[in-house]
């Protein structure tokens, strides 16, 4: 007998109809945990690095597009200084991936800086 049919109760017979699809919400509403978002945000100016800091100080991750400067921009230097200090102040993580996206971790979460294979 294979693995999915020892899991599908013995005889595999069971089909998608006997299955229910939980509602992600209400089950971390029932546990009363907050849940972690990823937001995406993009940076045009310095502005908007206010709601970039907020989420992340409510513990959400932020993938942000800063295409619009050049990576010699002093406001990208700036900006990332900023968001640097906000990853420090809730002990998170930030990397610049490419000369495109910054990445911010709330509390408690790393990025890592090696590719899964």
């Amino acid at each position: 007998m294979g693995i999915m049919s020892k899991i599908l109760g013995g005889g595999g017979n069971r089909s998608v109809e006997d299955y229910v699809e939980l509602d992600l919400d209400d089950f971390a509403e029932a546990r009363g945990e907050a849940r972690t978002q990823v937001h995406i945000a993009e940076i045009a100016d310095q502005g908007d690095v206010i709601p970039i800091k907020d989420a992340v100080y409510d513990g959400d991750l932020v993938i942000a597009d800063i295409t619009r400067h050049s990576t010699s921009d002093r406001t990208v230097e700036h900006i990332v200084d900023e968001l640097r200090q906000v990853a420090q102040e809730v002990d998170g993580d930030i990397v610049q991936k490419g000369d495109d996206q910054l990445i911010l971790a709330p509390t408690g979460v790393t990025i890592s800086r090696e590719k899964l294979e």
